[in-house]
């Protein structure tokens, strides 16, 4: 299993598998069972650990922006011969006045505001450094160049509340969110909080998925690791 989300540690806590994360964070929270920690070498090194780990089927529970690690995963398995299944949690509901871009970069480029809160992740903060907007970034890690020249680091790991979220927003004066859509009820209070404040809510669209058999939940994936024969 592809894991590093809430899912992928509800999946393995109820069935068993070997769970794979890619060691981006420097603590992160294990899911039950045998873990790895590391990339595997592109389609040709995954195909090979298949192989040789002899897989019986991959569910790719990572974080809906995990794009590279999917498309790897499903070219692996198709060269290999070994059922996939990806499970992604579905996105945020959209609500009126959110304004939709394409990527990280697309946001960067067209950004509004003054006061930016930008939860993007510490991997896109780059895309920024050209901006001049004061910004507020929550990450888990600690971020390097190059970022913003007006920035606020804050070091944190959800999950939020709304009550947290408003407080956060009036202390910073916040008239802008950056955010992914990448749903789920631990980071989804900031847009609760945005709405109640009136701040204007960027929002990046989720990457496409590979034709790959997808579902969204961790019952769903149970069941159909049993059809797989897993």
């Amino acid at each position: 299993m592809l894991g590093g989300t809430g899912e992928a540690r509800e999946l393995a806590s109820r069935v068993p598998a070997v769970s794979s994360l890619a060691g981006r964070v420097s603590s992160p929270r294990l899911p039950e069972g045998e873990v790895r920690i590391g990339g595997f070498g592109g389609v040709d090194g995954l195909a090979q650990w298949l192989r040789d780990n002899e897989i019986h089927a991959v569910v790719d529970a990572t974080h809906p922006f995990a794009r590279r690690i999917t498309s790897n995963a499903y070219e692996a398995c198709a060269r290999v011969g070994v059922p996939f299944l990806i499970l992604r949690r579905p996105g945020f509901t959209p609500q009126d006045g959110w304004h939709w871009v394409d990527s990280v970069a697309e946001a960067a480029r067209s950004l509004p505001g003054e006061r930016v809160f930008l939860t993007t992740g510490r991997q896109d903060l780059a895309e920024f450094a050209s901006c001049p907007q004061w910004f507020l970034a929550r990450m888990v890690e600690p971020p390097e160049p190059p970022m913003p020249q007006r920035i606020e680091v804050l070091l944190s790991r959800g999950p939020f509340t709304v009550d947290g979220e408003l407080a956060l927003m009036r202390s910073h004066r916040i008239d802008t969110l950056v955010t992914k859509d990448s749903g789920g009820e631990m980071t989804s209070a900031k847009l609760e909080a945005a709405r109640q404040l009136g701040v204007l809510v960027v929002i990046v669209r989720r990457p496409p998925l590979p034709p790959a058999e997808t579902v969204a939940t961790v019952d769903e994936a149970v069941r159909w690791l049993g059809t797989a024969g897993v």
